[in-house]
């Protein structure tokens, strides 16, 4: 007896063939199609982590700071060797009692208007410069010998792994394969009858359109004064 497919890149792709109307009776994919297929569902995937919160991507990310130092690079060959992350949420400072503080984000501009970035002090502000391999994350003000003997932490999104083999599991939760196997069937039935690429883009739509609804915070959100600005932001409670 032949076991369901499990939540793998083979499995996602067999059934998305499947769906797709290009696979009849028990034929199965061929080397050819799994390649070009597999690099379909990495394009997707790619696309997809720039959308949505994903928060099993969230993580809480401590930088050791440095007195006179204001930048530090997140990626590979940076201060922190990771996988560029993809976004950064929020931030907070931990002092070395153990307290913690929010710490602000500035924009580009807001960056920019600052009078003196060489200013060290106690740190409450950050801005992210996002480069095409890592992103730079810079404090204001640029912690002095005090301010150093705490931590800067940002919460950023990280980056979904790329499978490598056929039999891998996947870097998503289970619940996500559905919404996977029904967008690739949509990147690929293409030249098919009519019918079933409705068929596959309805289905692709309402899938992601579902888990991109569920995947959030389970704790209410409120609105309070942005303490900056005075303009309202948008907080998790």
């Amino acid at each position: 007896m032949t076991t369901p497919n499990s939540n793998t890149p083979g499995g996602i792709i067999y059934d998305a063939m499947k769906d797709a109307g290009l696979l009849r009776g028990g034929s199965l994919p061929t080397s050819l199609d799994y390649a070009d297929h597999g690099r379909r569902l990495v394009d997707m995937i790619k696309l997809w982590m720039t959308q949505g919160i994903k928060m099993w991507l969230q993580l809480d990310q401590s930088i050791t700071l440095v007195a006179g130092v204001s930048s530090y690079t997140l990626g590979p060959g940076g201060t922190i060797i990771t996988a560029k992350p993809i976004q950064v949420i929020q931030g907070y400072y931990l002092e070395s009692s153990g307290n913690k503080r929010p710490i602000w984000p500035l924009s580009w501009d807001e960056y920019l208007r600052l009078s003196n970035t060489t200013q060290q002090g106690p740190i409450s502000q950050y801005f992210v410069d996002k480069q095409q391999d890592n992103l730079i994350v810079k404090f204001w003000q640029v912690p002095d010998v005090q301010a150093a003997t705490g931590t800067a932490h940002i919460l950023i999104r990280r980056q979904v792994a790329t499978f490598t083999e056929l039999d891998e599991t996947m870097n998503f939760p289970e619940e996500w394969r559905i919404a996977l196997r029904w967008g690739l069937a949509d990147e690929i039935c293409t030249g098919q009858p009519t019918e079933i690429m409705a068929r596959c883009a309805s289905r692709a739509a309402t899938y992601r359109m579902m888990l991109e609804d569920w995947d959030v915070e389970d704790a209410p959100t409120r609105f309070e004064p942005d303490s900056r600005t005075g303009t309202a932001g948008k907080f998790a409670a």
